[in-house]
């Protein structure tokens, strides 16, 4: 992935948050952000100003003392005058309601658990600076996060969306179409997603200069700009070489960086990617709602199996925190002590010889 793509995207999520605290958040917020930054990612900083302006858009609606200002007349004192209640209010009122353009806007626990973590996280900040000194997030539970069911793809599953990639069986006419001039980059997409983990937004990324077929290794950056060489295998090297040679022969390209690219010849977007990966499973896999995440979960699936060391799954997903594995990977754990018991024969195991004298 060229740092170029990277500073492109991060300089766009830096001018939408831009925008957000010029318009819509409170000028103390500006302090808060530039806190942060050397701690977070643009896009980190941007989820939370999405998540504070809606809080504070609350604020000035629902809570009757401070309806009347706009949300960029909210002080420190009007956070610190919640009460806990008031924050439990708002927890409420985000699990289903209506946005400005009239839009219906669910949140789950884990959605309600990252709006909770973006108020605390300023109210903190400005905690620790002694400018707010009655944290009202306090004694505010954290939505109780039920553990997802992993869903991934099984081994006949995983060969049955390859072929549908390769064949185009079950594709609609229309769709047909499309697969005659996307078949060969689909594969490439779609095998490197399920041979390395990668997520869609490092896929998205790669530039042609970026992989390298001597030693079959390709360079991604991952969340928070970390530059990582990962490897892939000889099969998903047989699809991705076809794709490279077809976009790298064409001498119309040679100015376009992106190794991925869409019908009009550019970057491919992650959207795309994402309704691609949904075409192809719903006839390889109709039952389960497979994304390029469920890829990367049938990869880190298929990995812990065949070796059993989570800390190994947890490097090459690139995962920060190995309990992150640990916790998404669990279920699979039990797969592995019953196959651990079949691992011992007892039948044929070697016999000790006896001594001459016995």
């Amino acid at each position: 992935m060229s740092n170029t793509y990277v500073d492109k995207r991060d300089a766009d999520n830096v001018e939408k948050l831009e925008r957000i605290l010029e318009n819509d958040l409170p000028d103390f917020c500006r302090e808060y952000f530039v806190g942060i930054s050397s701690n977070t990612t643009p896009l980190t900083r941007l989820n939370y100003a999405y998540d504070l302006r809606t809080f504070f858009k609350y604020l000035t609606t629902k809570i009757y003392r401070l309806r009347g200002k706009g949300t960029k007349d909210i002080t420190p004192i009007d956070i610190e005058g919640l009460s806990p209640f008031e924050v439990e209010a708002y927890l409420n009122y985000v699990e289903i309601y209506k946005d400005d353009e009239g839009n219906i806007v669910k949140n789950s626990a884990r959605g309600k658990s990252r709006k909770l973590s973006a108020i605390r996280s300023m109210v903190k900040y400005f905690e620790k600076k002694q400018i707010i000194r009655f944290n009202p997030t306090a004694s505010v539970d954290t939505p109780k996060l039920r553990e997802k069911e992993i869903i991934r793809l099984e081994g006949d599953e995983i060969g049955a969306m390859l072929d549908v990639v390769d064949t185009g069986n079950g594709l609609t006419d229309r769709q047909l179409k499309y697969q005659e001039n996307t078949r060969i980059r689909d594969l490439a997409m779609v095998s490197l997603l399920l041979g390395t983990g990668i997520r869609v937004s490092e896929l998205v990324g790669i530039d042609v200069s970026d992989v390298n077929f001597e030693d079959m290794s390709f360079l991604i950056t991952r969340k928070g700009g970390a530059r990582v060489i990962l490897y892939f295998s000889e099969e998903v090297a047989g699809y991705l070489y076809d794709y490279y040679r077809m976009r790298t022969t064409d001498s119309t390209l040679k100015k376009e960086p992106a190794l991925f690219l869409s019908l009009q010849r550019r970057r491919i977007t992650t959207r795309a990617v994402e309704n691609i990966v949904k075409k192809y499973a719903l006839i390889a896999s109709p039952l389960k709602h497979i994304t390029p995440h469920k890829l990367r979960s049938t990869y880190g699936t298929q990995l812990y199996r065949n070796t059993g060391d989570i800390y190994v799954v947890a490097d090459v997903l690139g995962h920060k925190d190995v309990n992150t594995t640990k916790r998404h990977y669990a279920a699979i754990t039990e797969d592995i002590r019953r196959s651990a018991a079949s691992k011992v024969s007892l039948r044929g195991a070697v016999k000790p010889k006896k001594d001459e004298d016995d």
